[in-house]
């Protein structure tokens, strides 16, 4: 039994030696130069499109403040007088309006007449 022992000991013992030095026997080292050609590479065809039409674009609208109204109202400006139509010098304004106090008399208009309440409230000039 012994020798039966023994031999199987023997031949594990070589199985295992058998496994270890057929892994070693495979390891190596590989080193490769390669120096190849690119492959082929196909693009597809060139389709030139025409360009695109040009967009027009209104601009914006450009939106101004009205310009600032000028007023001129009838009455003396320094020592003329505008009466909506032209400015008058001060003498030139009375003999003008001369004419016209002397069609109505002297000093007279509206409130001397009393006229403007029939002498209702009885003030007369004193109002």
């Amino acid at each position: 039994m012994s020798l039966s022992r023994n031999r199987w000991i023997s031949l594990s013992v070589v199985a295992g030696l058998a496994i270890g030095a057929s892994t070693a026997a495979f390891a190596h080292v590989d080193v490769g130069v390669n120096i190849g050609v690119p492959g082929i590479a196909v693009a597809p065809a060139v389709v030139e499109a025409p360009p695109p039409p040009p967009v027009y674009v209104q601009p914006a609208p450009v939106y101004a403040p009205p310009p600032p109204a000028v007023v001129i109202a009838p009455g003396w400006y320094g020592d003329r007088y505008y009466d909506g139509r032209r400015y008058w010098e001060r003498r030139e304004w009375e003999r003008h309006h001369d004419e016209w106090r002397d069609a109505r008399g002297p000093h007279r208009d509206w409130h001397d007449n009393d006229w403007h309440d029939n002498g209702w409230h009885g003030h007369g000039h004193d109002h």
